[in-house]
């Protein structure tokens, strides 16, 4: 595990490069949830009793800030282009050749970039929620607070492992862009980013809780907002848990089908 924690290492100094960078991201990506939210502030106000789909105002406030700190936790950046780029480029070679696991590499160096961005991303997210303290709903009790923690550790391994998986298709076509957007696109409506997946009919809303795409994201802001909670909670964590599992095994299966195909170019 040594090499593993000296690969952290490295990826924490070298993504501190980008910190500045990191920053502006965080702060200029506040910017739409500030359109977002003034838009449900005036859909709540031309709303008689202050309710839709059973939240309140300061619920539906709380959901976008909280998609920002999941987001923030969790998001994939630009890990699966540095992937594709590896195998394109021949850099994996060295993988091959060497006692390193490159999907714990590559794991390393996600947590290690999602540190520092939650890290820089923290000092404008932490200011802006302050300024509407007043909307910001915490969970309910500390045991809430604790499974919200652990559904954003499975939620950070189910976008890792699914981008992971997307950029090794670069080992059968030469842009992996069109896929990535593609899932990105589904993942931000499907997953509750664009609004929350409850105010779906419960048909269209069922069917995607076969799908992993709500447990990356709407269903720990749930546990955030104590809208889940009892068997629904417990089940919803270990169907997180299945996701990765399954996550893991498809990622391992598409390396090594991909590995049999690869021929280096360079590296």
């Amino acid at each position: 595990m040594g090499k593993y924690w000296h690969v952290l290492n490295i990826g924490l100094q070298n993504t501190l490069v980008y910190r500045l960078n990191f920053l502006f991201r965080a702060t200029f990506g506040l910017i739409p949830l500030i359109a977002v939210i003034s838009v449900w502030r005036t859909i709540y106000a031309g709303k008689a009793g202050g309710m839709i789909a059973s939240y309140e105002l300061a619920q539906m406030v709380s959901y976008y800030l909280v998609i920002t700190i999941v987001d923030a936790l969790t998001g994939v950046t630009e890990d699966d282009w540095q992937i594709a780029a590896d195998i394109k480029d021949g850099n994996i070679s060295q993988f091959l050749l060497k006692p390193m696991d490159y999907l714990t590499y590559r794991l390393c160096l996600f947590g290690a970039g999602r540190l520092v961005y939650a890290a820089v991303a923290l000092v404008p997210t932490t200011v802006f929620i302050w300024v509407l303290r007043d909307s910001f709903v915490l969970p309910p009790d500390a045991a809430t607070a604790a499974w919200f923690v652990v559904s954003l550790v499975l939620t950070a391994l189910m976008q890792f492992l699914l981008s992971f998986t997307l950029a090794l298709l670069a080992f059968w076509v030469l842009e992996v862009a069109t896929f990535i957007f593609i899932a990105f696109a589904f993942e931000y409506i499907a997953g509750g980013h664009l609004f929350p997946l409850d105010l779906l009919p419960p048909a269209v809303a069922g069917a995607l809780d076969y799908t992993p795409f709500p447990y990356m994201l709407f269903f720990p802001v749930s546990i955030w907002l104590g809208r889940v909670g009892g068997d629904a909670l417990w089940l919803g964590v270990l169907v997180q848990l299945l996701w990765v599992i399954a996550g893991y095994a498809l990622a391992r299966l598409v390396w090594s089908r991909g590995i049999r195909k690869y021929s280096a170019v360079g590296g």
